[in-house]
């Protein structure tokens, strides 16, 4: 799967702001109207901190709702870190943000697993009415250049997702310990091993368990190497029966894992079921169609990859 870039966050279209040489400020859109995409671009020749200042001068930034950071590097690669601190340290002059995404970036500018992380529990304590928050990268290519998480309070946060390559072990732990009271949508992209992906079904037995999010409504547990295993633990996990959406797809998800769903408990009361890039046989999701389709649940099935391939030959939809 190739990621691209988006032309929608948090309801808004997207709006890179222009160079800062482009002096018709007057046709820039309205502040509340857009989620302002931040690019330094390879031409550009500019500095996080340079295209930042240009931002905040340029924009009334106590109404932005959305802001959406692409790379902030230009030449060589450099760590999210600088950038992320120069953010958090004008969180204030931001009252209005509900959704920030941080790594809106495509493989022709940089890879998932080259991007260059941090800790990026400070983005979401800075901004307490924040509702939206996604990252993406995982950075083990480099070291300490992971995403990091620690677990966190936040009233507000509705939507979590982290995409990536190979997500750690400790940020599924993380996200399991966080108190998030109003979290409805919640995607982790755990990605492989290679890449640093080393959460284990043990990981997300929080998450599974129902308690800790009560107001959970979609659950996506996507793009793992252990799909099938995932598959097997959600199939009893409480947490199904409160849900209207449940995704399974990006990862190795082969017969065993669609068998287990099918063994579990009902899945009939789902909206969607997405388990689109799977290496299930034609038998399996017929079955799952069958079962499933006459209740209205819409199950996301595309055409299986080659279901000769051993486990070993099996690949997940967002690695490198």
């Amino acid at each position: 799967m190739d990621i691209e870039h988006f032309d929608e966050f948090h309801g808004l279209p997207v709006f890179t702001l222009p160079h800062h040489k482009i002096r018709s400020l007057k046709a820039l859109p309205e502040a509340e109207a857009v989620a302002w995409r931040l690019d330094c671009g390879w031409e550009e020749e500019w500095t996080f901190p340079e295209l930042w200042k240009h931002f905040t001068d340029a924009v009334d930034t106590e109404r932005v709702r959305a802001l959406v950071i692409g790379p902030w590097w230009s030449g060589d690669y450099s760590e999210l870190a600088p950038a992320l601190e120069l953010i958090v340290a004008d969180a204030a002059r931001f009252p209005a943000l509900r959704a920030l995404f941080l790594g809106d970036v495509v493989g022709e500018e940089c890879e998932v697993s080259w991007l260059v992380m941090t800790d990026v529990t400070p983005a979401i304590e800075a901004f307490p009415s924040l509702e939206e928050f996604a990252v993406r990268g995982c950075g083990d290519t480099y070291q300490n250049g992971a995403v990091r998480l620690r677990p966190v309070q936040h009233e507000r946060l509705r939507l979590l997702r982290f995409e990536s390559g190979g997500l750690r072990g400790s940020v599924v732990r993380a996200v399991g310990e966080s108190e998030l009271p109003a979290l409805e949508r919640l995607e982790l992209w755990l990605g492989i091993e290679e890449y640093g992906g080393d959460a284990t079904v043990a990981d997300l037995a929080p998450l599974l368990d129902g308690g800790r999010f009560p107001l959970l409504r979609h659950l996506g547990l996507r793009n793992s190497e252990i799909q099938d295993e995932i598959a097997g633990a959600v199939a009893s996990a409480p947490v199904v029966a409160g849900l209207e959406s449940l995704a399974l797809s990006m990862g190795t998800l082969a017969d065993p894992g669609g068998e287990a769903l099918l063994a579990g408990q009902p899945l009939t009361h789902l909206k969607t079921l997405d388990l689109r890039h799977h290496f299930m046989s034609p038998d399996v999701t017929d079955r799952i169609q069958q079962t499933l389709g006459p209740h209205g649940v819409r199950v996301e099935l595309e055409p299986p990859y080659d279901l000769s391939a051993d486990d070993e030959w099996r690949y997940v939809a967002v690695s490198e």
